[in-house]
């Protein structure tokens, strides 16, 4: 088990770029004329192939994994589930439903390069292979989820949105490349893998320089909820179905850390870019991401 500064330091690096992304806006000639292009760039170009190469580097076996498929997927639609239902539950019919629209993805993605590395340090190399067959299942099914209530409360067309959106279309083609066998040639996984770390870097400093701390107090029930179920109640679910399933040490330990981690950093750049409050959705990555000091050390205690 990892001790509970482990976390810290293996979530430090996201905060920080959040923190620099927010330093740089707010104090410097780099305000938001610089990181609106930023924005685009990373929601058109970088994270679609940050995501398709997570998805095609690594075989997905759903034989020996289909227990942990199942239980993947049972997070993952519950996670959506409940936000979903956050505006008809009592205490919370009166949220703003395009806030709600755009900060629900929250409670249900997760953070790619955080649950590698986790399932890394958990598991050595099964565990990148676990965790690369979660990411091939669950993400194409999250991103799904996470535009349709924006594209239905704007009334521009699900299927329109689907079929343009690049988050979807790269992690959708990765699935299809990765079932059929086809793998990156060699000599392309360089430029790749730098491109992949240059997502990650601008797309939490792009979230950094459109957060405004003043909005996550509009929303305040709205935020709690959907952080809630992100941190505390999928690390529950996710014992419970790893109980069931009986899944091995190995695998319930993935599903563990893979419930817990801090939301995905690309929910930023998709809310604004589909024009919803991006600075809110920003303040609640950087919260989340927080959150994960402290929803990683209590998932991974639980018995399974």
């Amino acid at each position: 088990m990892l001790r509970a500064v482990n976390y810290a330091q293996l979530l430090f690096p996201d905060f920080s770029l959040i923190a620099c992304g927010w330093l740089l806006c707010r104090f410097t000639a780099l305000d938001r004329r610089v990181w609106e292009p930023v924005e685009s760039l990373v929601y058109y170009f970088l994270f679609p192939v940050l995501l398709f190469h997570s998805i095609v580097r690594s075989p997905i076996d759903f034989g020996a994994t289909s227990n942990l498929v199942l239980a993947g997927l049972g997070v993952s639609l519950g996670g959506v589930a409940l936000a979903y239902a956050l505006p008809w539950l009592p205490g919370l019919r009166t949220l703003d439903r395009r806030e709600h629209a755009a900060s629900a993805q929250v409670a249900f993605r997760f953070n790619s390069f955080i649950c590698l590395a986790m399932a890394e340090r958990l598991a050595g190399a099964e565990g990148l292979l676990l965790i690369a067959v979660l990411i091939g299942v669950c993400v194409p099914l999250l991103n799904v989820a996470a535009v349709w209530p924006m594209a239905r409360h704007a009334n521009t067309g699900f299927v329109r949105q689907l079929l343009r959106n690049p988050l979807i279309i790269a992690t959708a083609l990765g699935l299809v490349v990765n079932l059929l066998g086809l793998r990156v040639p060699g000599w392309a996984e360089p430029t790749l893998t730098r491109i992949g770390a240059a997502a990650l870097a601008l797309g939490l400093m792009a979230a950094g320089a459109g957060m405004q701390f003043a909005t996550l107090t509009r929303a305040k029930r709205l935020g709690v909820a959907v952080l809630a179920i992100r941190h505390f109640v999928l690390p529950l679910l996710a014992w419970g179905l790893a109980r069931a399933l009986q899944l091995a040490p190995a695998q319930a330990a993935v599903l563990m850390a893979f419930s817990a981690v801090p939301t995905a950093s690309s929910a930023y750049v998709l809310a604004a870019r589909m024009g919803y409050n991006g600075p809110f959705v920003a303040g609640l990555v950087t919260v989340s991401t927080l959150l994960g000091v402290v929803s990683l050390p209590f998932a991974l205690s639980l018995p399974h």
